[in-house]
């Protein structure tokens, strides 16, 4: 299969945002109990967080990790988790249908954060509480000191302030399962009044309001128009989640997802811009897509679990085992964010440990990267710059998602700094290799590395006894010649190639 690929060094998208590569961290399951938290482990520091995984989040190098939800966040109460951990109380989480220790609070996060190498996006519960609660919280996270909050803060253990940048307004509003769930007009009237006064304490904060859970939510897309009508002076970002699915294993129909991704980043920038004309505003509101990933191979099981199961501490919960197929899917999900980071300037993949992760661990034992922690690093470390829009001729598919499906996925980024192009490209195609000719122009290529992810079985799994099924391996793949380079990409493959200029 043939296809032509175009880079031009006058055509591109944007400035990728740094936090497109986010993560996310939330209490559920064991993504903190057993995840990043375990006293008495033997490679646990004096705070009980392991270094094993705080090691395997820094090699990922996310910018930004979301806290504390979620569903989770909802129904919270962010005080639980401050003071001596001895007079901390335990609570019910109706979100998830277990118990809170709150071992683990905001001080907690904070310390694991700056030794992870990553920042905090904070969330304040817009379900069960509201604006005082929410005021209080950034008030004690960022306040220097001389008030009730921040002298608070300075008493249990921290005298400066953590300064935290990114604030969410709640999370998934629009859906009838969050804990206090609102309509449109009562979330985007709260979500307001709750932004103006955390500009009142500092109006440099970047705000997230909500936005819809899916795109197949029967209120989208009028949810976002309403709530932006609402909100659009006081906020930053509208926050888009998504989660992609494979029920029918059925390849071809898995990897268009991206494609209905694209779809709905396009339709909620379309009302961004709307909004912002109705309103007569100068303002620009830009996307947060701060939860994606594969989430099917545990769902409705943990589901049917989860009623019978009791009031359980940090159960095995949503614990996806991931594949090599999903690996295809994730690296077309992170394509689609850079040909889109124009708009889409914040993403968080969920979530970062045991939980629909990139990284499981062993309580007690060990800690190991799944199939999908490996497209995921290769794009945080190398698809920093600028994204470039590449022109591309490849022959197409038709699936429910899309009727004309590229059967190769490409997006590429130009680093002016490190002098290089990355091009990070998916074959869809199950038994055909991909032949592109990659055109650069005004681009002067000296060398080129090709690194490929690829396993005969879309099935293969990375497990805890064998932890190295699918990595990335050096390929031969990419060849300098003429103008640009060819590429010969392998069917069901994942492909990063490198050119230093």
């Amino acid at each position: 299969m043939k296809a032509r690929v175009t880079a031009s060094a006058a055509y591109t998208v944007a400035d990728i945002d740094r936090r497109l590569y986010g993560s996310f961290l939330e209490h559920l399951g064991r993504a903190v109990y057993t995840g990043i938290y375990e006293p008495g482990h033997p490679l646990a520091d004096d705070q009980g967080m392991r270094q094993d995984v705080i090691d395997l989040v820094r090699s990922l190098d996310t910018p930004i990790c979301r806290y504390p939800g979620g569903n989770f966040v909802s129904a919270y109460n962010w005080e639980d988790g401050i003071g001596p951990k001895e007079g901390r109380p335990k609570r019910l989480d109706l979100a998830w249908h277990t118990t809170e220790s709150n071992q683990v609070g905001i001080h907690e996060f904070a310390d694991w954060a700056e030794k992870a190498g990553t920042e905090m996006m904070l969330a304040v519960n817009l379900g069960s509480r509201g604006l005082d609660a929410a005021r209080a919280f950034v008030e004690y996270v960022n306040h220097p000191g001389g008030s009730y909050w921040s002298d608070l803060r300075a008493k249990n253990g921290r005298r400066d302030p953590w300064n935290c940048r990114l604030w969410c307004l709640g999370n998934e509003m629009d859906g009838p399962w969050q804990i206090g769930h609102k309509s449109a007009a009562e979330y985007g009237h709260l979500a307001n009044e709750t932004a103006k006064a955390l500009r009142g304490f500092d109006p440099t904060l970047e705000l997230v309001v909500c936005g819809s859970s899916h795109s197949n939510m029967p209120s989208y897309p009028q949810w976002e128009a309403t709530v932006l009508e609402a909100t659009y002076d006081q906020i930053d970002y509208i926050s888009l989640h998504m989660y992609f699915e494979n029920y029918e294993k059925n390849t071809a129909e898995f990897l268009a997802l991206p494609e209905k991704l694209d779809r709905y980043i396009g339709t909620v920038s379309g009302i961004i811009d709307y909004v912002k004309a109705k309103s007569r505003s100068k303002r620009d509101v830009k996307i947060s897509f701060d939860e994606w990933n594969v989430w099917y191979h545990e769902r409705k099981q943990d589901a049917e679990r989860m009623k019978t199961w009791g009031w359980p501490e940090a159960p095995r919960l949503l614990e996806d085992i991931y594949n090599f197929e999903d690996v295809l899917q994730v690296g077309c999900i992170i394509n689609t964010f850079i040909r889109r980071s124009d708009v889409v300037r914040i993403a968080c993949i969920a979530q970062l440990v045991n939980v629909i992760a990139p990284i499981m661990t062993e309580p007690g034992g060990v800690a190991w990267r799944q199939t999908i922690y490996w497209p995921f690093m290769l794009a945080s470390k190398n698809g920093r710059g600028t994204a470039l829009q590449l022109a591309v001729e490849v022959p197409t598919y038709s699936a429910a998602a899309a009727d004309r499906v590229p059967w190769l996925d490409i997006a590429g980024v130009h680093d002016a700094n490190a002098g290089t192009l990355t091009f990070f490209a998916v074959n869809r195609h199950g038994s055909e290799a991909m032949e592109a000719d990659l055109s650069l122009e005004g681009f002067a290529a000296k060398s080129v590395e090709h690194t490929i992810i690829r396993h005969d079985d879309l099935e293969a799994r990375n497990t805890r006894d064998a932890p190295e099924t699918v990595v990335p391996a050096r390929g031969n793949g990419a060849v300098l010649g003429g103008k640009g380079l060819t590429l010969t990409l392998p069917p069901y493959s994942y492909s990063m190639v490198r050119v230093a200029l």
